[in-house]
């Protein structure tokens, strides 16, 4: 009969939750041992379960693999963090702060020209529709801008340099 496509979302049954979640740990661990054979790569996962207990694989091993990723570099993957940086974030965030309220106020005009000329033919409310659709997709593309400034400027405060290594404390 062969696979069947499942939809990719919380299983609602804690039971089934915990039996996929078994099946699936398994999956990940037998695939990482596969890629760190075949390609040779340092390979570790730490899973926590949906009842928060830990589980690891690593390739020679968990611990190894940490330390030797924890004694890399981190590669700044944006500008430094200093003063003049953050200034211009804040302006480029107001900017697009100062977008988004022009295209609400625009969003607000077209409701009250639908409200007030009560348009009843279908081009006008084509034209219409296809305005505010387009309004609706550039405010969420500037919702997204403010969010990936909101991130630079908090990785530009605290950048992340690895994964803190907790394992020889919960054993």
């Amino acid at each position: 009969m062969g696979r069947r496509k499942i939809e990719i979302e919380r299983v609602k049954n804690s039971n089934t939750r915990q039996v996929t979640f078994s099946k699936r740990r398994t999956g990940l661990f037998k695939k990482a041992n596969e890629l760190s054979i075949l390609c040779g790569g340092e390979v570790a996962i730490v899973v926590f379960s949906p009842g928060n207990k830990p589980y690891s694989f690593g390739h020679p091993g968990v611990d190894a693999v940490a330390a030797k990723y924890l004694q890399q570099e981190p590669k700044p993957r944006y500008p430094s963090s200093d003063a003049s940086n953050m200034d211009e974030l804040n302006l480029e965030l107001a900017e697009v702060l100062a977008q988004i309220r022009e295209g609400e106020k625009q969003a607000e005009t077209y409701d009250e020209i639908l409200k007030q000329n009560d348009v009843t033919t279908l081009s006008n409310l084509e034209e219409l529709r296809c305005a505010y659709k387009e309004l609706q997709d550039w405010i969420k593309l500037r919702l997204s801008d403010i969010e990936i400034s909101e991130y630079l400027m908090f990785l530009a405060k605290e950048p992340v340099v690895g994964v803190k290594a907790n394992s020889a404390e919960q054993e």
